[in-house]
């Protein structure tokens, strides 16, 4: 989904259905007492044929949840399992979100739009069912900045302020509430195929194979070995995404890890400032599981989930030979995501994966902030200012084409980040005076940053 959007006519879905009533619940949205419409995602809009929606109609569909013509009749509570910080939880599901509508975009693929706020459900617990308008923006920013980035990531597609006094334990309180619709190419996770497994449905684990396979990767199969296969090389390839990206996402449970390769449901994520390995995100990562430097290894351990979940339906010996690849994939896709970012063509992979190490070695040692350093080197050029501990990785870049020269003038100006601090002073801006005007001007920064990267 990382592709140039494109206007195109709405094509209504229904094909979650086919899975049956044992994978999902309805439910009904709730009813906000304001609906003000803070971000809508005209860019994406359009390739899914919604681009021509008046103010009040989006609000209709995206606030009040009025069922889109030819879509899911009402919204749809999915039912999955997962581990928590390498805890397994059944008693989770969607708590605060519901799948609202699937669409057809301009090359036939399946999407899907997915809530987050938009009410309780039976796997609420104790939570409201609710998302501050915070939480909301943080979405945007992520989702926009890893889209230019080149990362496979949903879209923030739509974010209402709600108008309710929102309780939370680790921010001030009260405080706003909205309701965000993310588009995606799926909402189907590993505790997906997880829950499945621990009730013993054989069946189902074999019906949503086949919707996986069939809706995410075109392949009529049937195979739980080829799903694993397609899904590893699409994880693996996102762990790189994130490694050259610099993103930290949080909190990678298996609940969090699409079937797509997709990132999505961001919380507390962070951009790295620097090449830290150890750092985290998420302030109870207390033990670091889901640092900067080991989200590879976690992304791993969650398709030896996925692996195990499809034993029951699937010989484990195919399952392993695939498992075992992961280190190989995840080093293509790591290698592949830093020369995109640099703006250079690889070569051969041991040139291109020596290239890497010295960047890397670089970067950790200068302590070199990641978007400083990728912004100055971009079109395969190492500027002098950067130190002699990159001196390797300037020999090594010599023969290297530019994938693109440095002729937008974004590359004169400075570098696109997005760092905590600055993420926060948008926030506060918002917060203190309702002020959007710096967050939609970050916005179009982000946007101009994606295309001077682009292809």
């Amino acid at each position: 989904m990382s592709s140039c959007p494109q206007p195109a006519a709405s094509t209504p879905a229904t094909d979650i259905l086919s899975l049956g009533t044992d994978f999902y619940d309805p439910v009904q949205a709730a009813d906000f007492p304001m609906a003000r419409l803070r971000f809508r995602n005209d860019r994406w809009a359009a390739r899914i044929g919604l681009g021509d929606l008046d103010d009040a109609t989006w609000i209709a569909h995206f606030a009040r949840f009025q069922p889109l013509p030819g879509s899911l009749p009402q919204p749809l509570a999915l039912r999955y399992h997962g581990h928590q910080f390498r805890t397994y939880n059944p008693d989770i599901g969607d708590g605060r979100g519901f799948l609202f509508a699937q669409v057809r975009d301009d090359r036939g693929r399946l999407l899907d739009l997915g809530t987050k706020g938009s009410g309780q459900t039976p796997y609420s617990r104790f939570g409201d069912g609710r998302l501050t308008l915070k939480g909301g923006v943080r979405e945007v920013l992520a989702t926009e900045m890893l889209e230019a980035l080149g990362v496979e990531t949903s879209k923030s597609f739509s974010l209402i302020e709600t108008g309710e006094a929102l309780e939370r334990g680790d921010e001030p309180s009260p405080t706003r509430s909205a309701v965000l619709v993310r588009l995606s190419h799926g909402h189907i996770r590993i505790g997906s195929f997880q829950r499945l497994a621990y009730f013993g449905d054989s069946d189902g684990l074999r019906r949503l194979t086949n919707y996986v396979l069939r809706h995410f990767y075109g392949d009529e199969s049937g195979d739980p070995v080829r799903l694993l296969d397609h899904a590893l090389g699409a994880a693996a390839r996102l762990a790189g995404q994130y490694m050259a990206a610099g993103f930290v996402h949080g909190v990678l449970n298996t609940d969090n890890i699409n079937l797509s390769g997709e990132s999505f449901d961001y919380g507390p994520w962070r951009f790295a400032p620097r090449w830290e390995p150890g750092f985290t995100a998420a302030y109870f990562d207390h033990q670091g599981l889901y640092a900067f430097g080991r989200q590879p290894e976690a992304i791993h351990w969650n398709l030896m989930q996925l692996a195990i979940a499809l034993s029951p339906i699937a010989d484990s010996a195919p399952l392993i030979d695939l498992l075992n690849l992961y280190g190989e994939r995840y080093q293509r896709a790591v290698t592949a995501a830093f020369l995109w970012r640099l703006g250079v063509r690889p070569r051969q992979p041991a040139e291109d994966q020596a290239l890497l190490q010295a960047i890397e070695r670089g970067l950790r040692t200068t302590g070199t902030p990641i978007a400083d350093f990728f912004h100055t080197s971009f079109g395969g050029r190492i500027d002098d200012s950067v130190g002699d501990a990159f001196a390797e990785a300037h020999a090594l870049l010599q023969p290297y084409r530019p994938r693109q020269h440095r002729r937008d003038r974004f590359w004169d100006g400075p570098p696109c980040a997005l760092l905590i601090e600055e993420v926060e002073q948008l926030w506060a801006a918002i917060d203190r005076v309702d002020d959007w005007a710096p967050l939609h001007a970050k916005i179009a920064a982000i946007r101009d940053f994606g295309a001077a990267l682009a292809d």
